[in-house]
This record gives structure tokens, sequence and C-alpha cells, in this order.
């Protein structure tokens, strides 16, 4: 089998996210993480020339929402192409990044207001419950202790504003479902 370069197997994957959006497969979908800007902006003028062929449109992130979906080895930190072809649909993303990081900031991101955020994510980017659900047991998993059994997670994350710096802080409180074991 022949190598193919990075660029080139970057450029088949969003080609390949903009023709299941174009074919309505796909609300959205998620370029390959980028380590850097700069490689994610290298790939901006084959990403809008595929978008005009699709007639999808494409939205640079710089700060990817972050959920129980996929591990926060495979986003954190990293830069994105988001593909998509209704206007309502980056919305809506915007709005559950909202929604998240209101959470995070009154305390309540644990236990069902945290599912339902990776839910919401996995239905935008048009996965089957089953996907969904598979996902978040195999994070759960690799987290090493079940939500639902153990208590209480609570992410709290502080920001440095215009810096790419980021402190996670992960307390677990042990609630009332100890208390029954």
């Amino acid at each position: 089998m022949n190598a193919i370069d990075n660029y080139s197997f970057q450029c088949g994957i969003i080609d390949c996210c903009n023709e299941l959006i174009s074919c309505g497969i796909k609300s959205l979908a998620l370029s390959r993480p980028l380590d850097s800007a700069a490689g994610r902006d290298a790939l901006l003028a084959f990403s809008m020339e595929s978008c005009r062929a699709h007639g999808t449109k494409l939205y640079p992130e710089d700060d990817p929402l972050l959920t129980d979906l996929f591990p926060l080895s495979r986003l954190k930190g990293k830069f994105l192409l988001l593909f998509y072809q209704m206007d309502h649909v980056l919305e809506q993303y915007i709005r559950l990044k909202e929604k998240k990081a209101a959470l995070v900031a009154g305390g309540a991101y644990f236990g069902g207001n945290r599912s339902r955020i990776a839910w919401e994510y996995g239905r935008l980017l048009s996965y089957s419950d089953e996907t969904i659900r598979g996902r978040l047991q195999e994070n759960e998993k690799k987290r090493g202790f079940p939500l639902d059994r153990w208590g209480y997670i609570c992410y709290i994350e502080l920001r440095i504003l215009n810096a790419r710096l980021e402190l996670t802080f992960l307390s677990v409180i042990v609630g009332w479902m100890m208390r029954k074991m």
C-alpha cells in the first residue's frame, strides 16, 4: 500500500465530512483534531473549496465543546473545523457550549446536566442513541469510576483571559448514594 501524506489524508476526511452533510446524513461534522491553529488553517483553502462544491459551510473552532462523548485527551487544546449546512446547526452548537459553560460556572455540571449536554451534542452530530450510549459507557470506563454509583463529579474550569492556559480541577463529592452502599 502506498503511503499518503497527512495533508492529503486530512483533505480526504474533510471532503467526506462535507459529502455526508450535503447528502443529509449528518447535520454537523468535525474535522480531525489538530494540534495547532496553524495546522488547521493550512487546510482552510481546501476546506472552503470542498464546502463550495458540496453546498456546505465551515466554522473554525479554537475551543471545542468538551463532553463525555469523546475522551478529554482527544479534543482538549485541539483545533477543529466544524462542517454544517444549515445556520441553525452552528447556532445550536454555540448555544450548547454556552449552556455547558453556564452549568460549569454555576457548579451544576454533573449528573443529569452533564449527561444531557453529551446527549444533545451526540444528536447534533447525528449519532444514533445506541452510538451515544456506547460512547458514554466507553468513556466512563476510561475515567475509572461510574458517575451513577460513586456520587457526583464536578469540573471547575478556570480560564486565564487571552491565554491558552486552562486548569481543570476534578473533585469527587461522594453523595447520598455512598451511604446506601
